[in-house]
């Protein structure tokens, strides 16, 4: 097997890679694994990396059978009959994907989708959720203190890495800011994280809701603190996670006493939003800043303000409730969204590095297997056409 690391063609650019120079020399060296990397000026770690440690270069991947990368591929840069590995946010049925999926088909193109290669019980493999959490905590933070003029905090992308962060986070004075976190999973864990180490206080829903406090302080909500069942019934996990159309949101009275939201659950089309746009008209709505890491796109969306991903060039609009339009950030009539839509890119070699090792360790033997079930499962298409596991797509691949 071969494979070629392909250059990121995504506009905005992406700095990420799915094999860092050292994990790359590692498998040649000890897995005899063959690998290229196409040449790219845009990377974290620059051609001079991977050329230092012996990895062959070429502009031409033609002979590689696995070709791997980040984000979506540009439908002109797709080449025929390969296996691909990247996100390529379709699985929802993401209507501005839908083109790109139809060309992979065409090309007859094997996609595998990091998104859903799971183990037996369905729990994911790979992914770079921990720190898309930690970069929409560190940002949404940052937000709330651009909007008030209490406090300043430096762009994570502007960090070398992590460590330098924390470094910033233990002179950081806050003031007595309330935010509410939303999921448990990478995502949640990796924002937790960030607002730990910013010396942040964690309590109960209970207590968030029923006790002041003169400090910052967060909460982290399950499914079971912002959902209940429409019938009354006692909620469920299992029962939320496979008929969430069951459930009806009971957040509110976190958004009437929140001023940051950080959103980081998994959303099925099927389930509740937050809110409302006439809930955030409501003069009792005091959230001022969103940090929506989850980012589906509004209307069908768990946050109906998410009207766009935000850019890191660009990360803040502000949402407009009583026009329900885009509007300048920073203002008071406004709520300030920050909806970037590849967080883990302020964090690159932090990023993926940790990515990386999970493919290593998780997913090489699998590729390897041709008769993987992990690699079966997460096979969007294959032999021209929708994978086993995904005939659901039928309608949103022929366009209707």
């Amino acid at each position: 097997m071969k494979i070629g690391i392909i250059r990121e063609g995504k506009t905005p650019p992406d700095s990420r890679v799915p094999l860092t120079p050292k994990q790359c020399a590692y498998l040649i060296k000890e897995k005899n694994i063959d690998i290229t990397v196409q040449p790219s000026p845009k990377r974290c770690f620059p051609d001079e990396n991977y050329l230092g440690l012996g990895i062959p270069m070429s502009e031409d991947l033609s002979d590689c059978d696995v070709l791997m990368g980040v984000k979506e591929v540009p439908i002109d840069q797709l080449k025929s009959d390969k296996t691909y590995f990247f996100f390529s946010h379709t699985i929802k049925e993401q209507s501005y994907n839908r083109n790109l999926l139809q060309a992979i088909v065409e090309k007859n193109i094997r996609l595998i989708d990091y998104e859903v290669l799971t183990n037996d019980k369905g729990q994911r493999l790979i992914a770079f959720g921990k720190f898309a959490g930690m970069v929409g905590a560190h940002n949404g933070i940052m937000t709330y203190g651009t909007r008030t003029g209490l406090y300043t905090l430096k762009r994570m992308k502007d960090c070398l890495d992590y460590e330098e962060a924390t470094f910033i986070y233990k002179k950081l004075q806050l003031p007595a800011i309330r935010i509410v976190l939303t999921g448990s999973g990478r995502v949640g864990k990796g924002a937790a994280l960030v607002l730990d180490d910013m010396g942040i206080q964690k309590v109960s829903p209970e207590d968030y809701l029923n006790k002041t406090f003169d400090h910052a302080i967060y909460t982290q909500l399950n499914g079971d603190s912002y959902a209940q069942r429409k019938d009354g019934s006692p909620f469920d996990k299992k029962t939320f996670y496979g008929q969430p159309g069951l459930f009806e949101s009971c957040f509110g009275p976190y958004a009437r006493s929140s001023d940051i939201m950080i959103n980081g659950i998994y959303w099925d089309n099927d389930a509740p939003a937050f809110f409302s746009l006439k809930d955030m008209r409501s003069p009792d709505f005091s959230i001022k800043v969103i940090a929506d890491v989850t980012c589906d796109i509004a209307p069908i969306s768990s946050i109906p303000s998410t009207l766009k991903a935000s850019t890191i060039a660009n990360p803040v609009f502000g949402f407009n409730p009583e026009t329900e339009q885009e509007d300048l950030p920073y203002q008071d009539k406004v709520v300030d969204m920050m909806t970037i839509d590849n967080l883990p890119n302020e964090l690159p070699r932090d990023a993926s590095k940790a990515f990386g090792e999970q493919f290593i360790n998780d997913i090489l033997d699998e590729l390897l297997n041709e008769n993987s079930d992990v690699i079966k499962r997460a096979s969007v298409t294959e032999n021209g056409d929708l994978g086993s596991h995904f005939e659901y797509m039928r309608n949103y691949l022929n366009g209707q």
